[in-house]
């Protein structure tokens, strides 16, 4: 077999593996899934009528702070679900079994491969999940085209992938599974930050630069256009460079501490 065929083989048996884990530990992406769809059913119900009155400048109509909130619990989503590949990855490496793939014929990025494309598709099936109860309470996207619907999974599928190999990284120079959870804590934090609840100009004016100047924030308002039909302008592109900037980082990141030899 070549070289890239082993590859393949090797990595696709790293995913059934991680796969397997998830679906023998389900307690964790569970865990992470609830955060999402807990603040979904806050924001909406208890807050709903108040935020909507805020932002519209008008009468209170819950539907329409749902349409707005759905993209940023979205993202949120994504990266709620990666943290636990940092635990995930932080087990490996603190359990041995690291230590005993490194002893064996296989292609050396294989294991990190497989946690990178289990998480992907963790993360594609969580925004199917918490998409699907933001349908159920409401949330309509009928100015979305075919076209923008696959460009909005692309997207979440890029930022996962972006996130993913930053989790990765975390999980890796982690000593234990607790350090591994705080260090990829910033995922889950920055959103909170970012004009996934309240628009960008409705908040202090120190506090701006950071909700602007951050991946999340254009992914966020890239995603909120293609679903609802309003313009996206420059974080299209941002969006874009933010995922490619940190997948970027996160590999080199995540290859140069793997490659470490172990102490």
């Amino acid at each position: 077999m070549s070289s890239l065929s082993l590859a393949v083989r090797d990595s696709s048996t790293m995913l059934r593996r991680t796969l397997l884990h998830a679906r023998r530990y389900p307690s964790l992406t569970l865990n992470l899934l609830l955060t999402p769809v807990m603040l979904l059913l806050l924001f909406v119900y208890v807050f709903g009528d108040v935020m909507s009155a805020g932002l519209g400048g008008g009468g209170a109509d819950r539907s329409d702070y749902l349409a707005y909130l759905v993209p940023g619990i979205l993202m949120m989503t994504v990266a709620g679900t990666v943290v636990g590949t940092a635990v995930s990855v932080s087990m490996d490496m603190t359990e041995g079994i690291i230590a005993r793939f490194r002893t064996m014929a296989i292609h050396r990025g294989s294991v990190l491969i497989g946690h990178v494309v289990g998480s992907v598709l963790q993360s594609v099936a969580s925004v199917v999940l918490v998409g699907a109860v933001a349908v159920a309470i409401g949330f309509r996207s009928a100015d979305a085209t075919a076209l923008e619907w696959l460009a909005a999974f692309g997207l979440m599928a890029l930022v996962a992938l972006a996130l993913t190999w930053i989790a990765v990284g975390a999980g890796l120079v982690s000593p234990n599974v607790e350090a591994a959870s705080n260090n990829a804590m910033p995922l889950i934090v920055l959103p909170l930050v970012s004009s996934a609840f309240v628009p960008v100009d409705a908040m202090p004016g120190w506090f701006q630069p950071i909700a602007e100047y951050q991946p999340f924030t254009p992914a966020i308002e890239t995603l909120r256009g293609l679903l609802l039909g309003s313009e996206i302008g420059h974080n299209g592109w941002l969006a874009v460079a933010w995922c490619l900037a940190l997948s970027g980082l996160g590999y080199f990141w995540s290859k140069a501490v793997f490659d470490r030899d172990p102490k």
